[in-house]
């Protein structure tokens, strides 16, 4: 890409106490530079080996600079960078699964980490049970060199049960209410599929901390690789860039009390219960953020921020917290509801942050059940209204049907984008169209789709006469 030396290691990696599953950018510029700077102030064996479990380009990358990389904070008033070191390897799961559990399963890893995406539990979104038809479900209840995520810790943890080494805490730090006990189904759910023993185990001796994470963290481009080449000399080809801002509420809850000491790091915060705590972000920044990402792309907006720039869109986020959001949710100690928002409207509008709209619709089919559904759920109980939530159910009903406002293609990245493709293809009439998807009981599941069929049609029918700016001013 340029001619410019590599970044390099100019210090020893901590001795690794982690692995982590799913070695994306959102764990590298949070949950990494957490346990690096607990490392720093307190100590302790808590370097992190990372695991690709898709694909080797971030090994491939960071390999030639000894799994160092940059982590940039972009602040509207300007940057700031650092060299973050607490990776000393990472694996390619699919080139060498006995090699992952092997480390796994060594007594040293006290805690396995993970940020897998939604659609990486393989469980079923409506009810966080484990889809036992899953494919990888079955290749590794078959097989004991599994494939996903959960297999790999199930086979480790069956390695270490019958060496009678302790077993680790799992650490999920996914966007999912409840990860903790998400995280606990599927695991106790496949090992009861290969060993109902070990599933007693796991479930005596294993702990599932919940926990909530919060940082903005728009993918990584070319040019932003080339641009910090250009200001450092040096060629990184792994760097990561987030805003300011970072939260990390976890619950404690670990396997003899084992961990860093997460809690000498600003924006971490160990509590008893993090409900509370992970039923505000999900539903008031995760929630708005699909919700604009789908009206936003429709409405040929690139960027959230670009998106917020639009009074629109402005004003109907605004309206869909206090009227529609915030009813739903009991404060966190110390939290003011609606200077949360504000504080996010302020974070959405950061330019600095390119977070595409593109890349936050992805997986809609896994996200909107945890993200929009349960608070649209709680507000038909209740009798409140939804509007704004239903104008971004039918936004996402649109956005997989796969053509934009102006005509253009769309390309959907979902697990359902051919069979949600293909329904609405098929569909004769918008009535059709929604009453299609909603059918689609993983996403849905009976219990919501009969209280949301009107609001939703009616989001849709004004979605495809007038557009997403103009259906939602109506709301706003």
């Amino acid at each position: 890409m340029t001619d410019e030396p590599r970044l390099a290691r100019v210090q020893t990696a901590p001795e690794p106490g982690m692995v982590h599953l799913g070695l994306g950018a959102f764990f590298r510029s949070h949950g990494a530079l957490v346990i690096e700077e607990a490392c720093q102030s307190a100590g302790g064996d808590w370097g992190v080996i990372g695991a690709s479990l898709r694909s080797p380009d971030i090994r491939d990358r960071l390999a030639p600079q000894d799994f160092v990389y940059t982590a940039v904070e972009m602040a509207p008033d300007g940057q700031s960078r650092r060299v973050v070191n607490v990776l000393s390897d990472v694996l390619f799961a699919p080139g060498d699964p006995e090699a992952l559990v092997a480390r796994m399963a060594a007594p040293s890893v006290r805690i396995v980490s993970l940020t897998i995406t939604e659609k990486g539990y393989c469980h079923v979104p409506s009810s966080g049970a484990l889809d036992r038809e899953h494919a990888e479900i079955q290749h590794d209840v078959a097989n004991p060199l599994p494939r996903s995520a959960i297999g790999f810790i199930v086979r480790a943890l069956q390695a270490r049960h019958r060496a009678g080494i302790r077993p680790f805490t799992v650490l999920s730090c996914d966007n999912l209410p409840g990860n903790g006990y998400v995280t606990r189904s599927v695991v106790i759910g496949l090992a009861e599929l290969i060993d109902p023993v070990l599933a007693e185990w796991i479930s005596d001796e294993v702990r599932f901390p919940a926990t909530m994470v919060d940082r903005i963290v728009p993918a990584t481009t070319d040019e932003g690789i080339r641009n910090l080449a250009a200001e450092t000399g040096r060629l990184d080809l792994a760097p990561v860039f987030h805003e300011p801002f970072l939260q990390w509420v976890i619950e404690e809850d670990f396997v003899d009390g084992a961990r860093p000491r997460f809690e000498h790091v600003p924006g971490v915060r160990m509590v008893r219960d993090v409900a509370p705590f992970e039923f505000m972000k999900i539903r008031m920044l995760n929630g708005t953020h699909s919700a604009l990402a789908y009206l936003g792309y429709l409405a040929g907006h690139e960027t959230i921020a670009e998106t917020v720039a639009n009074p629109v869109f402005r004003d109907f986020i605004r309206n869909v917290w206090t009227a529609e959001i915030i009813p739903t949710l009991v404060p966190p100690d110390g939290i003011d509801l609606q200077q949360y928002a504000n504080e996010l409207l302020d974070r959405y509008a950061n330019p600095a942050i390119r977070h595409r709209t593109w890349q936050i619709a992805m997986d809609g089919s896994q996200k909107l059940p945890q993200r929009i559904l349960g608070t649209i759920r709680d507000n038909v109980a209740a009798g409140r209204p939804s509007n704004g939530l239903f104008l971004a159910v039918a936004a996402w009903i649109r956005y997989v049907g796969g053509m934009d406002e102006q005509g253009q293609p769309i390309d959907v990245r979902d697990p359902h984008a051919k069979r949600l493709r293909a329904m609405l293809e098929q569909a004769r009439d918008p009535s059709e169209k929604v009453d299609a998807v909603l059918s689609v009981a993983e996403v849905f599941g009976p219990e919501v789709a009969p209280g949301i069929r009107a609001g939703v049609l009616a989001a849709y029918d004004a979605l495809v006469a007038t557009g997403s700016a103009e259906s939602a001013r109506t709301v706003a």
